[in-house]
């Protein structure tokens, strides 16, 4: 299947005939469509990791299809209560709980948080005891093998994220009142294709996160495995199947034996309705290499920079020209700013546009706007068929002081 439909192809023509600089377009009737059948089942209870894609009009689409909300900082707290959402809908994950930003979730009516080390739980019972409330807990686990898969996320290698279950053995649970510890919450492997190897890594898991539980002395009621779930970025990457998911998962949770499974979802949600329009501005030849110089690169798109796996790109025009291996690069002063090697026709010139695909999770919001003083990119959605600007391009003047 194609990443760039022919209908979402001729939207993107007609839009490059109104702007000159890079642009985002989400396709939310697409992504609503993909969402529904995601929630229609009773194994897994489904939150939106709003890392992802944190636009209001994505965040209102997962609302919409059922989706709760992971939140990983008071910025995306915000975003999320500015769409009518109930905080009650709302958890908080991340590495970097200070007092302060603990005290304005509490504030704002949260109650369920992962805490990732001794610390947060000191100072969530603090909080909790300061407000007079309870708080549901899961404790986040780290856990290590002698040959885990490497990624981002950190697979077997030592991270941030919460701690292993030898340092978690000491906390003494019923030294902190405020606090119900309900589960556990372990995710250390990012953008997996294989229901095969998701089943093996999660069914490892169970049984030092049950005997952890144990030791704690906490019945466990909820396992929450985090994301994780990826989505292809070649046409020959495999793809994952819902249904095969939840038959791994529902075998999860009967080992486990817990009430109720949790996931957070990003780019498995969001990544495949997001595309993103870039300019071509030079075509040169150089020490054998055909490349290409566009408008927008890592300030706009990071990812290819931090995991060397690059978006999808097509030429926007239909060309039946004999295609050529390109290098495409942005318009940074650094070699960095590389968007990956992609085969594309070789007619191409300085009046086409390309089109990067998959670009709904870890997009615009992951890269590094500022660098250089270029635009910033404007973003589009399409809504019940309807073409809608929800964020103008901003000029460097716009935002430098």
């Amino acid at each position: 299947m194609p990443f760039l439909s022919t209908p979402l192809r001729q939207t993107i023509t007609e839009l490059t005939e109104q702007e000159h600089t890079p642009f985002f377009v989400y396709d939310l009737d697409g992504l609503l469509s993909h969402l529904k059948p995601l929630t229609e089942q009773s194994v897994v209870k489904l939150w939106y990791a709003v890392k992802a894609n944190p636009l209001s009009k994505v965040i209102q689409t997962l609302d919409k299809a059922g989706f709760d909300f992971d939140v990983a900082s008071s910025g995306e707290l915000d975003q999320v209560l500015r769409q009518d959402i109930d905080a009650s809908r709302v958890l908080n994950t991340g590495p970097a709980k200070s007092k302060r930003q603990i005290q304005h979730f509490l504030s704002q009516g949260v109650r369920t948080f992962v805490a990732e080390s001794h610390n947060q739980v000191q100072w969530l019972n603090e909080a909790a005891t300061e407000h007079d409330i309870q708080l549901r807990i899961l404790l986040r686990v780290q856990l290590r093998w002698p040959e885990g898969e490497k990624n981002p996320l950190g697979g077997d290698s030592l991270t941030p994220f919460g701690l292993g279950t030898e340092q978690w053995q000491s906390l003494q649970l019923d030294t902190y009142p405020a606090l119900n510890f309900v589960g556990l919450h372990i995710f250390q492997w990012g953008n997996m294709l294989c229901t095969e190897k998701l089943a093996q890594l999660w069914a490892q898991m169970v049984p030092p996160l049950k005997a952890l539980a144990e030791n704690l002395g906490f019945t466990l009621e909820v396992l929450d495995l985090g994301g994780g779930l990826g989505i292809p970025y070649s046409e020959n990457d495999d793809q994952l199947t819902w249904s095969a998911l939840i038959d791994a998962l529902a075998q999860i949770k009967t080992s486990a034996g817990v009430t109720e499974l949790w996931m957070e979802l990003g780019r498995y949600a969001v990544g495949e309705f997001g595309h993103y329009a870039n300019p071509v501005v030079e075509k040169k030849q150089n020490y054998n290499e055909h490349q290409l110089i566009v408008s927008g690169g890592i300030n706009h798109l990071l990812r290819p920079a931090v995991t060397t796996q690059a978006f999808p790109c097509t030429l926007l025009r239909y060309s039946g020209a004999t295609s050529h291996s390109y290098l495409i690069h942005g318009p940074l002063c650094t070699a960095l700013d590389h968007l990956g090697r992609h085969t594309l026709p070789g007619d191409i010139n300085a009046q086409d546009w390309l089109v990067f695909s998959q670009c709904g999770a870890y997009g615009f919001t992951e890269s590094m706007p500022y660098f250089l003083c270029h635009e910033l990119p404007a973003e589009y959605v399409i809504e019940h068929g309807e073409v809608r600007q929800v964020r103008a391009m901003q000029n460097a003047s716009d935002y430098l002081r």
